[in-house]
């Protein structure tokens, strides 16, 4: 086909688009395609116009057209629409009811509208003051992960069959979303609020770093597919209830009991929510076994990116990997947990035992089965290497400076 062709079915389809002109018909020789463009047959061949356009001259190839180009992973799509009966169970026996019903930040913290709310500051403060500023960096970190919630809402978004197209769907999916983002909305308002009153945090540090979050977003290579979506999820939800646990251990040992209770309060939600995530893989793996398990291995292949990792405050380019550190020499989240959390997962979907399995996938499913063992040596390793080069030479990690706390060092 010459370029001439070209630029005449061009010119027609754009004549069509921007003028709503429709060439004139030859009642004998012309074709008229789903776009109402008038096409000579003589000029241009079915093969030609579909080769340009993607679509033939009838409207059932427009139709098979947009079908096969709607979703990334139709086959995906497919499956997650038929859990939508247990999508929606899980928001009946998952979440809890919203509103008064519902627990609140308020119900943890001094309520100022109250006389002798001092004395209730006081006494939260009182008990804050006994939690060291290593604990407290991680309580932070942790609390500009929950704050970033708008982020992970948009992600939730952005799997192919779990949307909410208009903010208010009706559908199973879109009520999950909604109800999720809800619960979780509580736990970052929660800990600022603990933080602000504490006395002891530069808040407004604190809010740049959650604004800076935002802003930069975060891309865990979900790439649109549920299944990598809820993998995920079911991964990310334990590691943040681990951490919110830790922290809560932490805080008792110090005397902290309404930190410790808060923090708990949390975990809890993070664990409901852990069993729904992974729930629904469970039910993708009833479906879909190799899909699933080709794209698990991909997953941990690409490693399990932290929601928080592209945290700044505008000042230090280590604030993350600051942040890390303390974690893990708080044991609060190590690369063990990591480890723990695969295994887990290769427990919690049964994946030892899953038969029936083409041979690819069957490597793959074996691949993903010894990892967590190949992590925890390497962690260990890695750990007991630190340990003894500290020994040896009798000096404690070098503390980080952190603009959360005015620049104290942890």
């Amino acid at each position: 086909m010459g370029f001439s062709t070209f630029l005449v079915i061009t010119s027609l389809w754009l004549a069509r688009v921007t003028f709503g002109f429709t060439a004139p018909r030859t009642p004998v020789r012309a074709s008229t395609s789903s776009l109402q463009v008038a096409v000579d047959p003589t000029t241009v061949t079915n093969k030609e116009y579909e080769d340009i356009c993607g679509v033939t001259f009838d409207g059932d190839g427009l139709q098979r057209r947009l079908e096969s180009t709607k979703y990334l992973y139709p086959k995906h799509v497919e499956v997650i629409t038929d859990l939508e009966p247990i999508a929606e169970e899980m928001v009946k026996s998952a979440l809890l009811e919203t509103g008064a019903k519902a627990w609140q930040p308020q119900d943890y913290l001094p309520d100022l509208s109250k006389d002798g709310w001092e004395e209730s500051v006081k006494e939260l403060r009182g008990m804050a003051a006994e939690v060291p500023d290593d604990v407290l960096v991680v309580l932070v970190g942790d609390m500009v992960t929950e704050e970033a919630l708008p982020t992970y809402q948009t992600l939730l978004n952005t799997f192919e069959g779990c949307d909410d197209p208009t903010g208010n769907s009706d559908s199973a999916w879109a009520k999950w979303s909604r109800g999720w983002t809800s619960e979780e909305n509580r736990h970052g308002d929660l800990l600022n609020k603990y933080l602000y009153l504490t006395g002891k945090c530069d808040m407004r540090n604190i809010e740049v770093t959650i604004q800076h979050l935002i802003t930069t977003g975060f891309n865990p290579l979900a790439k649109k597919d549920p299944y990598r979506g809820f993998v995920y999820t079911s991964f990310q939800e334990r590691a943040t209830k681990i951490s919110h646990g830790n922290v809560g251990k932490l805080a008792r040992s110090c005397g902290d009991s309404n930190l410790n209770r808060i923090c708990a309060k949390i975990a809890g939600d993070e664990g409901r929510h852990e069993q729904a995530y992974q729930q629904f893989v469970e039910e993708i793996l009833k479906r879909d076994p190799e899909g699933l398990i080709f794209e698990f291995g991909d997953v941990l292949r690409g490693q399990i990116a932290m929601p928080a990792e592209n945290m700044s405050d505008g000042i230090s380019d280590t604030l993350y990997e600051d942040f890390s550190e303390v974690a893990q020499r708080l044991e609060v989240y190590t690369a063990i947990d990591y480890a723990d959390i695969i295994k887990h997962l290769v427990k919690r979907w049964d994946l030892e035992n899953l038969e029936g399995l083409s041979g690819e996938a069957e490597k793959e499913r074996e691949y993903i089965c010894k990892l967590p063992e190949r992590y925890l040596k390497l962690a260990e390793r890695s750990m007991n290497k630190k340990k003894k080069e500290q020994q040896k030479s009798g000096v404690e990690p070098a503390k980080k400076q952190f603009g959360w706390f005015y620049n104290r060092y942890a």
